[in-house]
C-alpha cells in the first residue's frame, strides 16, 4: 500500500483525535496536513504507521494548544468549540461513548486540562492507546502518563456531562422543541426545558449574540418564543442535525448562508443546556457565512412593524 493511501484511511482517526484537542475544526485540518506533510517527508517507513500518525497529530496540537492559550483568555464573550457536523471516525461498537467526548460540554471540560493531560485522556480514555504509544506521543514515560491520566479524570469527573442514554428519545425531544421554537409555542417550549435550563451563545463579539447566559424555564421558553417566530418571517430556515454528537440544527438564511448552530443537552427527558455558535469564524467549515448583523437589522424592522 502506498503513503498517501495508507494516510487516507488514517486520516479520520487523525483528524478526530486533533479536534478532540484542539476543539477547532480549522486547526484539526490544519494539523492533518501537518501530519501529512511530515509522514510524507519520513525517510523510512514506520513499523506502525497508525502510532507514527497518531504521535505526529497529538504532538502538533500540543504545541497549537499552548500558543492558543492566550487567544482564548482574551476571547470576547463565551468561547465553545467550532461547531462539529460529523465526526469521520467512526467505530459503530462505541458511536454513543464517541459522540459523548465530542459533544461541546466534553469539549469545554477538556480545556480546563494541560495540554499533557489533554493529550493523554484524549488518547487513552477515548481512543484506547496503549500507555506505550502514548507514552512516545507525549515524550513522558509510562508511570508518568499514568499520573498525568489520574488528574485528567479527576478533573474531568467533577463536572463530566450526562446525557440522554436513548438516542431515538433524545431526537425525538429535539424534534418537538425546534416545532415548538417555530411556533413561538412558550408553554410547549418550558415543558420541554429543565428547570435551570441554561442557553449561552458564542459570538466572539463579530455577531449579535442570541444569549450570553439566560437561565430558567420561563426566560429561556420567553425569550425563544420572541425571536425565532420573527427568523421565519425573514425566510431563515433551519436544518435539523447532530452538531457535536449531540441533537441540534444548522441555521440558514435566505440564500442558504450559515446563520449559526444550536446543540442540545439532554438529560431526564428534559433539555439541560442550548448553546449557540454565532461567530462568524467558527461556520466558514459548514459553508457560506450569513451577515447576521444585517439579519439582526431586518428582525428589528419586523418586530418594530408587528408592535
Amino acid at each position: 500500500m502506498d503513503k498517501t493511501a495508507e494516510f487516507e484511511g488514517l486520516r479520520p482517526l487523525v483528524f478526530s483525535i486533533a479536534y478532540r484537542m484542539l476543539g477547532s475544526v480549522a486547526e484539526a485540518e490544519d494539523a492533518v496536513q501537518e501530519t501529512w506533510l511530515r509522514f510524507d517527508r519520513s525517510p523510512t517507513r514506520p513499523t506502525s504507521v497508525k502510532a507514527f500518525l497518531s504521535t505526529t497529530v497529538t504532538r502538533i496540537s500540543i504545541d497549537v494548544l499552548r500558543s492558543a492559550r492566550m487567544r482564548r483568555e482574551a476571547y470576547v464573550g463565551p468561547w465553545f468549540p467550532e461547531p462539529l457536523l460529523d465526526d469521520p471516525y467512526e467505530d459503530p461498537a462505541r458511536a454513543a461513548e464517541l459522540a459523548d467526548s465530542v459533544s461541546m460540554a466534553a469539549l469545554l471540560l477538556l480545556e480546563r486540562l494541560s495540554p499533557l493531560e489533554r493529550s493523554v485522556f484524549v488518547l487513552r480514555d477515548v481512543f484506547g492507546f496503549g500507555y506505550a504509544d502514548i507514552a512516545a506521543a507525549v515524550g513522558r514515560t509510562e508511570a508518568a502518563c499514568r499520573q498525568l491520566l489520574v488528574r485528567a479524570r479527576r478533573h474531568m469527573e467533577a463536572g463530566r456531562p450526562r446525557f440522554e442514554a436513548d438516542r431515538r428519545k433524545r431526537e425525538e425531544l429535539a424534534t418537538r422543541f425546534f416545532e415548538a421554537l417555530q411556533e413561538g409555542d412558550v408553554d410547549g417550549l418550558r415543558d420541554l426545558l429543565s428547570a435551570d435550563v441554561r442557553m449561552v451563545g458564542d459570538s466572539g463579539g463579530n455577531a449579535p449574540s442570541l444569549a450570553r447566559g439566560l437561565a430558567g424555564a420561563d426566560h429561556v421558553a420567553r425569550l425563544l418564543a420572541a425571536v425565532f417566530p420573527l427568523f421565519a418571517r425573514v425566510d431563515i430556515t433551519y436544518e435539523p442535525h447532530e452538531v457535536n454528537g449531540q441533537p441540534g440544527a444548522v441555521y440558514r438564511d435566505r440564500d442558504g448562508r450559515v446563520l449559526h448552530t444550536m446543540a442540545l443537552d439532554v438529560l431526564d427527558g428534559r433539555i439541560q443546556t442550548i448553546r449557540t455558535v454565532v461567530n462568524p469564524d467558527k461556520l466558514g467549515h459548514i459553508g457560506p457565512v450569513a451577515d447576521a448583523w444585517a439579519v439582526d437589522d431586518e428582525v428589528k424592522r419586523v418586530r418594530r412593524q408587528l408592535r
